[in-house]
């Protein structure tokens, strides 16, 4: 789904009428309009301020369910990690960063050979 169709579908789940998510968002409704239209896509600030307005992620209006974040087995296993305490949370954390380093490192050393 693009961005102006999630953005109209959004709107409209909440039930907004297209003036009043341009006042909430201060501008124009004819811009507003726009941006459901497909015809103008927004500033980053303006961006900020839909979402902010809506109450959505900016990836759940950018991105499809499933091209962003980890699967579904990741997702269980952040929320297990999420049940921890301070300390075990840092040491996840840590680990997580230095196989990423690794990784890194790894494929920037192949590139080089």
């Amino acid at each position: 789904m693009s961005f102006s169709d999630k953005l109209a579908a959004s709107r409209k789940e909440l039930g907004f009428t297209q003036q009043q998510m341009a006042d909430k968002i201060g501008m124009h409704v004819s811009q507003y309009k726009r941006y459901e239209a497909g015809a103008s896509q927004p500033t980053i600030d303006v961006f900020r301020r839909i979402a902010l307005a809506l109450n959505v992620s900016a990836d759940m209006l950018l991105f499809e369910p499933d091209e962003r974040g980890p699967d579904e087995r990741l997702k269980l296993q952040f929320e297990a990690i999420s049940q921890l305490d301070e300390k075990e949370r840092e040491t996840v954390e840590t680990v997580i960063s230095s196989i990423l380093h690794m990784h890194d490192a790894k494929r920037w050393t192949t590139k080089g050979s």
